[in-house]
C-alpha cells in the first residue's frame, strides 16, 4: 500500500506547476525545440534511426533530473518541506508524493519526444511503441528519484545544476551514446556497468533497433528499478527540511 499522504503532496505539486504557465510552456517548447535541432543536424537518412534509441533515454534522464532536482530545492527554499516534515506526513510519504508529482510533467516532456521524434522526425523502429513508453516511464522513475535525493546536497538553484556535468555528462560519455562501451579501456566498462544511463541506452536499443520486447529486457529493467528504489529510499533518509540544511 502507498504511503497515505503522498497523493496529497502529489496534487499539491500537480497544482501548483499548472498554475505556473511560463514552466508549462517551456515543458512543451524546450523538447520540440531540441528535438527539431537534433532533427535537423542529423539529415543523412538511417543515422538518426540508429541513434534515436540513446538520444530517448539520455534526454529523458536529464530533463526529469532537472525538472526534479530544481523544483524540489525550490520547494525547501521555500519553506515547504519544512512544514510538511513538522506535519503526520512520514518521509516516504513525502518521497513518493513528490515522486508522483514531479513524474506526471517529466512523462509528459517524454511523451513529447518520443511521439515526436516517431511521428515528425519519422524515425524508424521495431519493437511495440508502448514497450518503449513503459521502458521511458521506468528510467523517468529513476531519474526524479535522483533529483531529489541530489537536491538535498544543494543549496541553491547553481549547486543544483553543477550536479549536471558531475552526474548527468559522464554517464552520456561512459554509456555507450557516444561511443561503444566495447571498446573502452577494462575499467571505463567496469565503471560504465554502474551507472542506470547504460541500462537504459541497452534496454531501449534492443527494443527499437532489434525489435525485443519488455521481456527480452528484463535484465535492464531490473537494473532500473532497483536504481529507482535505492534512490528513493536514499532520498527518504537524507531528506533535510530547508534548502539551508
Amino acid at each position: 500500500m502507498l504511503p497515505s499522504h503522498a497523493f496529497i503532496i502529489a496534487g499539491r505539486v500537480i497544482r501548483q506547476f499548472a498554475r505556473d504557465r511560463r514552466t508549462m510552456a517551456l515543458l512543451v517548447i524546450v523538447p520540440l525545440v531540441v528535438m527539431t535541432l537534433i532533427g535537423l543536424s542529423f539529415p543523412e537518412e538511417g543515422v538518426l534511426d540508429y541513434i534515436a534509441p540513446a538520444l530517448l533515454a539520455t534526454l529523458a534522464l536529464f530533463f526529469s533530473f532537472l525538472l526534479t532536482g530544481v523544483s524540489f530545492l525550490r520547494e525547501r527554499s521555500q519553506g515547504t518541506m519544512e512544514r510538511l516534515m513538522v506535519s503526520p506526513s512520514s518521509r516516504l510519504d513525502i518521497v513518493f508524493g513528490y515522486l508522483f508529482g514531479f513524474f506526471v510533467f517529466a512523462l509528459t516532456q517524454t511523451l513529447i519526444i518520443v511521439l515526436f521524434t516517431i511521428y515528425v522526425l519519422e524515425v524508424n523502429y521495431y519493437g511495440d511503441l508502448w514497450q518503449i513508453f513503459i521502458f521511458q516511464i521506468v528510467v523517468i522513475a529513476g531519474a526524479v528519484n535522483l533529483g531529489i535525493f541530489l537536491s538535498t546536497f544543494a543549496r541553491n538553484e547553481f549547486q543544483m545544476v553543477q550536479f549536471i556535468p558531475l552526474i548527468i555528462i559522464p554517464q552520456i560519455f561512459l554509456s555507450g551514446v557516444i561511443w561503444p562501451v566495447e571498446q573502452m579501456p577494462n575499467y571505463l566498462q567496469w565503471l560504465s556497468a554502474a551507472l542506470p544511463l547504460t541500462y537504459a541506452v541497452d534496454g531501449l536499443r534492443d527494443i527499437m533497433l532489434a525489435g525485443k520486447s519488455l521481456l527480452d529486457v528484463s535484465f535492464e529493467l531490473v537494473v532500473l528499478v532497483g536504481f529507482a528504489a535505492i534512490t528513493s529510499i536514499l532520498a527518504a533518509i537524507t531528506m533535510r527540511r530547508g534548502a539551508g540544511g
